[in-house]
């Protein structure tokens, strides 16, 4: 798996492909695990979306999650309206008071996930984790527990490509395989996510909103991928910190144990410089 770090060969397509458009109302989830953001439950009797693999027939076919017919008799099934099309992600999250977002990029992975986790839930804080398709696939059990605990389970991608290279056809079976992943196992399709290598284009932008999700990037980049030492991972941690900071690390897609080390570290500090550490919820 690939880092999300972007070449600077590949800056200038990212700044070309992003533009802000009209901002979703955001607002944070409390600490009661019942509040994280759900899609309508699926409908009784309706089977779960199979977690398939690459769409066979059409170009741009709609992932199976969308097209599941309704149970005879039952109350009609609505899915949340398609958001804005952006025309560049969140970038950061202003308005949350002194709050801060940790985001995981490319797990689950079960040699660093669970540490993750262990930690997150020690301090009783919520984070993302943007997976990929075929990760999730291979570890269900990570994803029902990052769930379990309230953390915001985001789309990226199925195999990590690079996303401006790729048709909309296969854009969308990346981003509709790993929706369907998700939903098979959670019962509910991310509602967020994030391109790999944090390029964008303007097919990815609308083919993720046609799949309901808003495109969140990040604020701070702790570069961990380079694995440049848990000491330095931790001061770009601590000196990027601010109101509304969205930060990236990863817990797959090679060593990530100098990532699990530093939020030991730097997950403690935060709090207690008086950060509340949470997740956004679209409404």
């Amino acid at each position: 798996m690939r880092s999300d770090h972007i070449r600077p060969d590949r800056r200038t397509l990212l700044k070309v492909a992003l533009g802000l458009g009209a901002a979703t109302t955001l607002h944070l989830i409390a600490a009661d695990p019942a509040s994280t953001p759900s899609r309508p439950a699926r409908a009784a009797g309706t089977p779960p979306a199979a977690a398939a693999g690459p769409p066979a027939g059409l170009p741009g076919r709609p992932p199976a999650y969308r097209l599941q017919p309704m149970t005879a008799g039952s109350p009609p099934r609505f899915r949340p309206a398609r958001p804005p099309v952006r025309t560049r992600p969140f970038e950061e999250l202003p308005g949350l008071g002194h709050s801060m977002v940790l985001s995981f990029d490319d797990g689950p992975d079960a040699r660093y996930t669970p540490d993750i986790l262990a930690t997150l839930r020690k301090h009783k804080v919520r984070a993302m984790f943007f997976v990929c398709g075929e990760m999730a696939d291979a570890s269900p059990n990570l994803l029902r527990e990052m769930a379990d605990d309230g953390h915001v389970v985001g789309n990226h991608s199925w195999s990590h490509p690079l996303i401006p290279g790729l048709s909309r056809a296969a854009i969308r079976d990346e981003l509709g395989r790993t929706s369907d992943v998700v939903e098979t196992v959670l019962g509910t399709a991310p509602l967020w996510y994030r391109a790999p290598y944090g390029a964008w284009n303007r097919n990815s932008f609308e083919i993720g909103a046609d799949l309901g999700m808003e495109p969140m990037a990040w604020t701070v980049d702790t570069l961990d991928w380079t694995t440049p030492g848990t000491g330095t991972i931790v001061s770009r941690v601590l000196d990027g910190a601010a109101p509304g900071v969205v930060v990236l690390s990863h817990d797959a897609g090679g060593n990530r144990s100098q990532s699990v080390e530093a939020l030991r570290r730097y997950l403690p500090r935060l709090l207690e410089e008086g950060y509340r550490v949470t997740v956004p919820q679209r409404v």
